[in-house]
């Protein structure tokens, strides 16, 4: 019996040791290595720092009026990479510094940070070699100007080139919480002006702190054509934008599950398609070229082929969308025949809540039709339900869910873009000319004042009130705050036709032994529109157990 016992203890101990010299091999074989940026161009020039405009050379940051930070760069990659971090330092610093802390709330201590980093790295062993050289080196440009407060995650570079992914992983581990874009274009009879135009929410939350620092990067690359993109600052990758042939792009995610090994994040993927394609069939040419993490949806609209299309993709195969009409929209859900028999989408349609804004939106579009870039402003600012149905506010079912990272109008024929301000998406969205601010770059202002699209009444009414109270309530009770019950009240005063905040009353009434109640409310929770399966069956599990309980 002991030699059965020794034999195994030697078995149990050799595998651990296998799997552990595995690992570190793989730790150690990862290919992070960061290319060679010139140090004569790291100090060359100096920036020229005023209240609102910073000046490298060619290159320069400004901040709108609005509170939009536009940056111009142009160049090779070291070239653009370099003066981006220089211009961009600041900026990047709070940034990383909000992301970081959103870290530190699931992994509190330094000495998880580097398990963190070895984990990152291992997990992502091959994602240098699935970014192209030329993007690989404008992020090492960019590296150079990073903080090293965070080097027990990855040295500057490791960060930089890991946060590309961090869309990727966001959505495949978190599917909708985080990330629950709509995206729709219309042409022809269905535009007013019978051109292309495309509407986007981008509803990436990472927190609001996140979205403060809104950047419209216009860059001027030596090779491919000349772009501009809506994001954060440290992000080269491409979330949403056009190029100067008038081809643009937004990312929707779908359905994923989590990634087993690197690929090329997708907005590396959107930047090369940006940067290099002028069609449809040009970007779907480049997006067949490339491996992804996950599931995703790319809208590209394209002035030379006057309409817009869907790739849709994911590690396993790709497939372009073409509706017959003169519309096209996308939530986060496949449409094409390619994926009609896909498991993942079938169920992603039948429990997520892509389905039911994809029908709020084509019942919009049937009533706004022909479309302006006001029109279109309307739909992407729209929080109702189907049917006009209050819904509740940040209801992931409505089109705007009050947690948008950026929205974008394009018209891509008239080389416009449209980009909101804070808050959200119902602030003023801003125009710019893509072929006036390359022309004059360094210019005391890029936008075109007279074109830009109010903010939404919404602002100055008691509905953006009761939403503020409504968030600042349930984010102390997400906290884990002690809510006195006048502030349960409120926050249910606030938002009575949401689902959650009724749910978040039933809990706060289970707490102080008030069960009956706790049942009741529940049961109106319950009653109210319920963004997907998920969520009613824990819902209907917890209701099962109140009230078995209180019986």
């Amino acid at each position: 019996m002991r030699k059965v016992i020794k034999y195994i203890v030697w078995i149990v101990g050799g595998l651990f040791l296998l799997i552990v010299v595995s690992l570190l091999v793989l730790y150690l074989s990862a290919d992070m290595k960061q290319p060679n940026i010139d140090r004569a161009l790291l100090s060359k020039g100096t920036v020229q720092r005023s209240d609102s405009l910073s000046i490298l050379g060619n290159d320069c940051l400004r901040q709108d009026e609005s509170g939009l930070w536009e940056l111009y760069v142009q160049g090779d990659a070291a070239e653009r990479g370099v003066a981006y971090g220089r211009l961009m330092q600041p900026l990047m610093k709070y940034q990383e510094k909000v992301f970081v802390d959103q870290i530190h709330q699931i992994v509190p201590s330094n000495g998880y940070l580097k398990f963190l980093r070895f984990f990152i790295i291992l997990f992502n062993r091959n994602l240098g070699a699935n970014v192209p050289q030329e993007y690989r080196t404008e992020i090492a440009g960019i590296s150079a100007s990073c903080t090293h407060e965070y080097d027990a995650i990855g040295t500057p570079y490791e960060r930089q080139l890991n946060y590309h992914a961090a869309h990727d992983i966001g959505h495949a581990m978190q599917d909708y919480m985080l990330v629950g874009c709509s995206s729709f274009a219309v042409w022809k009879s269905e535009s007013a002006d019978s051109s292309l135009l495309i509407g986007r929410n981008f509803d990436f939350y990472v927190g609001d702190e996140f979205a403060r620092n809104k950047l419209v990067t216009f860059c001027a690359p030596d090779k491919g054509y000349k772009f501009v993109s809506v994001g954060w600052p440290g992000m080269i990758g491409v979330l949403s934008g056009m190029n100067e042939k008038g081809l643009t792009i937004t990312l929707n995610a779908a359905k994923s599950f989590m990634p087993l090994s690197s690929a090329t994040p997708i907005s590396i993927l959107a930047r090369e398609i940006l940067q290099y394609a002028s069609t449809i069939d040009e970007a779907y040419a480049i997006a067949k070229k490339r491996r992804t993490f996950v599931s995703e949806s790319l809208l590209i609209g394209s002035a030379k082929d006057k309409r817009a299309a869907i790739i849709e993709k994911s590690p396993e195969k790709i497939a372009l969308f073409k509706p017959d009409g003169e519309q096209i929209i996308c939530t986060n859900h496949f449409q094409s025949s390619a994926f009609a028999k896909d498991k993942r989408n079938i169920e992603n349609i039948a429990t997520s809540d892509s389905p039911y804004r994809w029908q709020r939106i084509n019942d919009l579009l049937k009533r706004s039709v022909p479309l302006t870039p006001l029109k279109a402003a309307a739909i992407l600012r729209d929080y109702r339900g189907t049917k006009d149905q209050e819904i509740g506010l940040t209801n992931e079912k409505s089109i705007n869910q009050f947690i948008c990272n950026h929205s974008v109008i394009f018209q891509p024929e008239k080389h416009m873009i449209f980009v909101s301000t804070s808050p959200w998406q119902i602030g003023k969205y801003v125009a710019y000319n893509l072929d006036s601010v390359f022309a004059h770059p360094q210019a005391r202002k890029m936008t075109v004042d007279k074109l830009a699209i109010p903010a939404d009444t919404m602002l100055n009414g008691t509905t953006y009130l009761r939403l503020m109270t409504y968030k600042r309530l349930s984010a102390k009770w997400r906290k884990g705050d002690v809510l006195p019950q006048d502030s349960i009240s409120l926050m249910l005063a606030a938002n009575p036709e949401y689902y959650f905040a009724w749910e978040q009353a039933a809990d706060w009434y289970w707490q102080q032994g008030k069960r009956s109640t706790a049942v009741a409310f529940m049961k109106k929770a319950l009653q109210k529109e319920i963004p997907r399966a998920d969520i009613k069956k824990r819902m209907i599990k917890q209701f099962n157990t109140y009230d078995k309980t209180s019986k």
